[in-house]
């Protein structure tokens, strides 16, 4: 069986002053497991540590970083329910104004002229707490970054999404008491700097990368 904390090289090509630099990476994949009882199910989110829980109990069922709200932009703390969840979603607020050939990066509230239509940054695997914030595929960057939402890797976005059900409570505070445990030195995405897809592949459904549906593991 495949460890997906397993650590393996992998190369990521990247134009750097015209010419192509390979990067090492390691993979990011981390485990998710499937709950006994869905009911059971929570998500605990810190933003100090800047990972999220998911748990059954004293049972984790997933274990991943999560990149969080900018200063002027935070992700909100308190207690929430998962109130949506949108497998392929795109940005009402950021994304891209296109017409034609011609693809500019832009808000929603800003038409850069006639003839474009606005199309939003995917979001894949959306999984919504209040209105305008939820989690979904992302750069997990090691800072701040966000504009609110919790952004996580495409490797673990699959697994919160089936984990969890419309309804899953979510915490989200400074701490959680998982930090000095499950929390303590993980693993963390290295390829939050790698540069975003052509324009033309955001704005198009090949945005959404095709996953597994049978993501999770049976419980050890």
């Amino acid at each position: 069986m495949k460890n997906k904390f397993l650590i393996l090289p992998v190369l990521a090509a990247v134009a750097l002053a015209g010419c192509e630099t390979a990067k090492v990476h390691p993979v990011y994949d981390p485990v998710g497991y499937k709950p006994k009882n869905p009911s059971n199910v929570r998500v605990k989110v810190s933003l100090q540590d800047r990972m999220v829980y998911v748990m059954e109990g004293n049972k984790p069922l997933l274990v991943t970083a999560t990149a969080i709200g900018l200063p002027d932009k935070p992700t909100p703390r308190g207690n929430y329910r998962v109130i949506e969840k949108i497998e392929h979603k795109r940005s009402g607020s950021y994304g891209f104004w296109s017409n034609g050939s011609n693809i500019i990066a832009g808000t929603s509230g800003q038409c850069p002229g006639g003839g474009y239509h606005y199309v939003g940054y995917p979001m894949e695997y959306w999984v919504g707490f209040a209105p305008g914030y939820g989690f979904h595929v992302g750069s997990v960057w090691p800072v701040p970054r966000t504009h609110g939402c919790l952004r996580i890797h495409q490797h673990a976005a699959r697994e919160l999404y089936e984990l969890v059900r419309i309804g899953t409570p979510v915490d989200i505070a400074q701490t959680q008491p998982e930090d000095a445990t499950l929390g303590k030195n993980p693993p963390r995405p290295q390829d939050y700097n790698d540069p975003d897809p052509p324009k033309s592949l955001m704005v198009s459904p090949a945005a959404f990368k095709v996953f597994p549906s049978d993501a999770l593991r049976d419980q050890p």
